[in-house]
């Protein structure tokens, strides 16, 4: 008997990875042409532009990033003078990364430059479709565990029109 072959045209999971990196592929031209970010440098400016104060462990949590590359990325950005680290108190290997002046114009010029993004990639879809997506990917991020840190803080407004 011949061993069963997974089509992985049609493996959700492999769907879903190839679909992410297309969507991130495209909005990534939008801040690479704006001001020279890699993806990883986007995440990092944008999850510190949404939540504040946050270490690199916390960072790669959020972003789902490898540490390396949110070392990476946190380098980049203090070198452009767009986040500080501040030793914490009680423990000194711990560091608190946090937007500069410059930093958070930064990401203010990019936030309405991604709902744009986001508007016109749903829009291209029928108002069912948007549902649909929307209302699928919240229901499987809700299935899965919290410690792969997977899931929106809140659910994403869904364009009825």
């Amino acid at each position: 008997m011949e061993p069963d072959i997974l089509e992985l045209e049609s493996f959700l999971p492999y769907r879903l990875y190839r679909l992410a990196d297309a969507v991130s592929r495209e909005f990534s031209r939008i801040y690479r042409d704006r001001h020279g970010l890699t993806r990883p440098e986007w995440r990092t400016l944008s999850g510190l532009g949404q939540c504040g104060t946050m270490t690199a462990t916390e960072l790669g949590e959020q972003s789902a990033m490898h540490k390396t590359k949110v070392s990476r990325a946190v380098a980049e950005l203090e070198r452009r003078r767009w986040l500080t680290r501040t030793p914490d108190e009680n423990d000194r290997r711990v560091e608190h990364l946090a937007l500069t002046k410059a930093g958070l114009a930064a990401y203010r010029e990019m936030v309405p430059l991604a709902i744009a993004f986001e508007r016109e990639l749903l829009g291209r879809l029928g108002a069912e479709e948007r549902a649909a997506i929307v209302s699928g990917v919240t229901a499987l991020e809700a299935k899965l565990t919290p410690e792969q840190g997977i899931g929106p803080r809140r659910a994403p407004p869904v364009d009825q029109s």
